[in-house]
């Protein structure tokens, strides 16, 4: 892909007309500004946007967000939408981390109140969360107790007991998607998420202890219960081992799948079925599944991240309230005004989140970096299905990063920030520097001036527990 290849539309939006790619059957959208485009035709994600832009079904456009960076068969950051009638889903579309997600926790207290008890609390979080690749969790759950959390996702977790009753009016769907079916969860992808409820794994999953540090819109900041210097915890990880599998078993069945139903495909990784066939509905049905134990998780999660508080704070500085939960990395059935006309949509957002008018939107920066609370706007809707970037976006693989940044140096770089880290590996740590990221800033601006979503408060980590 060439910088010629694109189209300026405004400062913020790029395309790549349907006419200037052979079998492009809509136009290939991407919101960001020029220095961020010289970036981004670094790596192979604005062809894979163009390979999507080619898939049975699609309509409208496809779109990429700021934090664009290549992925497996969609690029992360990519949402496209498909017809349900006459459209594909696939599981290149969604990902390995099924329903990777964010959720805000908010306290009573400001940061002032507590500064002392942050390295205390930060360690107290990281010994309450088990975190780290093969960590188990606290619950082993029998396939009837599994299969309960894969069908009920949040809800279950209020049933259990391990949730506020209110948490599930505070999460995206309500924290499950009732499509979901345990039955078209393999064995395999069951038992790797037996022991894994209530851990956030590694990679680029966290839990942080962050201060609200900035407020833009203090209407809707104080309609959500924000104040300025207020302690949040911010939660990101999704449905781990299980997820992974569910995609990669159904990869392999979307691969003779696409051949059987004549679908062509420019690259292999968007292997794809008919949403209305067998193989396409069992996928959708299984990704249904793992969603909700992604929402389970990340509710297990705040369970614990809400005795970590206590047990350092008592009683006396309140707890911890969900403000709100949102997903990455999903398919979901949407109606959207398309030329005119009301559709209903097989909405994919890989590496993307949605940002429905008024709905908060989560985006995380990297440790060190700032994360923002965001509101959805009308203009999401039209232009980029209701949705919106997901985070900062990787700048640097994670190979580079081991190359290129010193542990010690990014050590002493967080302490000089005041951001207390806890972390089970080094090379963990050195891979999910702030370096090896986009300027969170820059992206939030573009969404801001797209007018998809407006800033609501910006915060900052004190506190940082990785795997």
């Amino acid at each position: 892909m060439e910088k010629s290849d694109l189209r300026k539309i405004k400062d913020w939006l790029w395309e790549i007309p349907r006419e200037s790619k052979p079998d492009m059957k809509v136009p290939a959208r991407v919101f960001a500004t020029e220095k961020m485009i010289e970036e981004i035709l670094e790596d192979r994600s604005l062809d894979q946007l163009v390979n999507v832009a080619g898939l049975p079904g699609i309509v409208g456009h496809a779109v990429a967000m700021p934090d664009i960076h290549e992925g497996y068969g969609f690029p992360v950051g990519g949402v496209a939408a498909f017809d349900a009638e006459n459209g594909i889903i696939s599981p290149g579309g969604i990902g390995y981390d099924i329903n990777c997600g964010v959720r805000l926790l908010c306290s009573e207290v400001g940061l002032p109140e507590i500064r002392s008890r942050v390295p205390e609390l930060g360690k107290a979080f990281y010994q309450e969360i088990p975190s780290g690749v093969g960590r188990a969790g606290r619950l082993k759950l029998s396939d009837k107790e599994l299969d309960q959390i894969l069908l009920k996702g949040v809800k279950r977790m209020v049933e259990l007991g391990y949730a506020d009753p209110e948490d599930s009016l505070n999460a995206e769907e309500s924290g499950y998607l009732s499509t979901a079916d345990p039955k078209m969860v393999s064995v395999r992808a069951k038992d790797r998420g037996r022991d894994q409820l209530g851990t956030i794994g590694a990679g680029n999953h966290f839990v942080e202890l962050e201060e609200i540090e900035e407020i833009f819109d203090k209407e809707k900041a104080e309609k959500l219960g924000l104040f300025l210097n207020q302690v949040v915890v911010l939660i990101h990880t999704g449905s781990r081992g299980l997820g992974h599998q569910v995609a990669t078993d159904y990869i392999k069945i979307m691969m003779a799948a696409a051949a059987k139903y004549d679908i062509v495909l420019k690259d292999r990784e968007l292997a794809s079925a008919p949403f209305g066939s067998e193989e396409g509905q069992a996928y959708f049905r299984a990704m249904s599944a793992a969603a909700n134990f992604a929402w389970a998780n990340r509710e297990l999660v705040s369970w614990e991240a809400r005795r970590a508080w206590k047990s350092v704070l008592g009683e006396k500085t309140g707890g911890l309230r969900l403000v709100y939960d949102v997903a990455h990395n999903i398919a979901k059935i949407e109606e959207h005004l398309v030329d005119g006309k009301k559709r209903k949509l097989v909405v994919h957002r890989k590496g993307a989140t949605r940002a429905f008018p008024d709905q908060p939107v989560l985006v995380p920066g990297s440790m060190g970096t700032r994360s923002y609370l965001l509101s959805g706007e009308e203009a999401a809707m039209t232009e980029s299905f209701g949705s919106s970037c997901h985070g900062a976006g990787r700048r640097m693989s994670r190979t580079e990063a081991r190359k290129t940044i010193v542990a010690g140096e990014l050590r002493q770089d967080l302490a000089a920030k005041d951001v207390v880290v806890f972390a089970g590996s080094i090379a963990g740590l050195v891979e999910e520097a702030p370096e090896a990221y986009k300027d969170v800033d820059e992206v939030i601006d573009v969404i801001q001036n797209a007018g998809i979503a407006s800033k609501v408060a910006k915060m900052r980590p004190v506190a940082v527990i990785k795997g």
